[in-house]
């Protein structure tokens, strides 16, 4: 950063990930917070400091977006919880767009050639108005596939299928309502509703992650054919204890969200995000977060995972903080950008379909 002058920062929500966004805002100097909007009534005139246990801020929550809208910010961190479907929040993020403040959003939101164009259209229209831009930025979407494995392939001669494996254990969510009514544990197993279009989770993460699919395809100059769902729910094979209740046997304890690339008519591209309750299922209790395979010339094999330093306080999760710590890398780049979408990684056909 070369300007002297900190980054006025607004922090959207402050669920668990939101929240650690908001406490790399507050503690580092080269930024400053501008605002923050809060969802919950409670949170409400609150000092940010509260909050987040940082000492006080002078700014307070608020729950009306016009007070948001009237700040003088360069950067609104977008961190609400998912919708009922990818496209839940987008007129708020257009109202943000167009008031003239850049957005990050750490819900997806990656690779815009892929978004439907009437979406494209109504952000683009947004940013334009704003003269700012909009991009996405964290973990999974944001950083495995877009940022790791393409730079992986980098070494590639040539590369016939790319695969990235994720690992989330869910055990320690707490709130019974979203373990089991939201995400679907618990309940008997049935694979055909999970791969519906009625299925709440369902209908936002494939917007999320068909996404990462597509930016896949994107880095590596492939035309995707289409993206094939193949989700599952399995059952427990004995009544599970979890911090949210009891899951009895029999019922869902782990879900596996899969989605396949095909490319020149075959499967391609491979992602897949495993949600366990228990180990069951996994080959490795203490497998990495991600797991990426590349089969080219050369193969590439990289196993990846975060974890908390030592003697850190708090309770924020490594995966929380590098998601923060994604979110802040990405502010100086969106900032001076010019107006328009920003893809976590810009199509660049780059290898040969051997």
């Amino acid at each position: 950063m070369t300007s002297t002058q900190p980054h006025r920062i607004i922090q959207w929500a402050t669920g668990a990930m939101g929240k650690s966004c908001l406490r790399a805002v507050i503690d580092r100097p080269d930024m400053e917070l501008a605002g923050l909007y809060v969802y919950g009534a409670d949170k409400v005139g609150k000092d940010a400091g509260d909050i987040t246990r940082r000492d006080k801020t002078g700014v307070l929550a608020t729950n009306r977006m016009e007070d948001i809208l009237a700040l003088d910010a360069d950067v609104v961190i977008h961190a609400a919880r998912l919708g009922a479907d990818h496209a839940a929040h987008d007129d708020d993020i257009a109202r943000l767009l167009a008031s003239g403040k850049n957005v990050i959003s750490i819900n997806g939101n990656t690779f815009p050639p892929h978004w439907p164009q009437k979406r494209r259209d109504k952000l683009a229209a947004a940013c334009a108005a704003g003269g700012v831009s909009f991009q996405g930025a964290g973990l999974n979407p944001g950083f495995a596939v877009e940022k790791l494995l393409s730079t992986a392939t980098g070494i590639c001669i040539s590369v016939d299928s790319v695969s990235l494996e994720e690992v989330v254990l869910t055990d320690q969510i707490a709130n019974p309502e979203y373990a089991f009514k939201l995400l679907g544990f618990g309940g008997e197993p049935d694979n055909d509703f999970v791969n519906s279009d009625e299925c709440a989770p369902a209908m936002t993460l494939n917007g999320m992650f068909e996404d990462v699919v597509a930016a896949a395809a994107g880095s590596l100059g492939w035309a995707l054919d289409d993206i094939r769902r193949e989700h599952r729910m399995l059952p427990s094979s004995k009544e599970l204890t979890v911090k949210a209740g009891t899951i009895p046997e029999g019922g869902a304890c782990h879900i596996d969200w899969r989605w396949r690339g095909v490319v020149g008519g075959r499967d391609r591209i491979f992602l897949s995000i495993a949600w366990a309750m228990s180990g069951e299922y996994l080959s490795d209790a203490q497998k990495p977060l991600w797991a990426l395979r590349i089969k080219g010339t050369p193969d590439v094999e990289i196993d990846f995972d975060v974890g908390r330093p030592e003697g850190l306080p708090g309770k924020t999760s490594a995966e929380q903080l590098a998601v923060a710590g994604a979110v802040m890398n990405a502010i100086p780049r969106l900032i001076k950008a010019a107006p328009g979408l920003l893809p976590a990684i810009a199509p660049t056909p780059f290898f040969q379909t051997w």
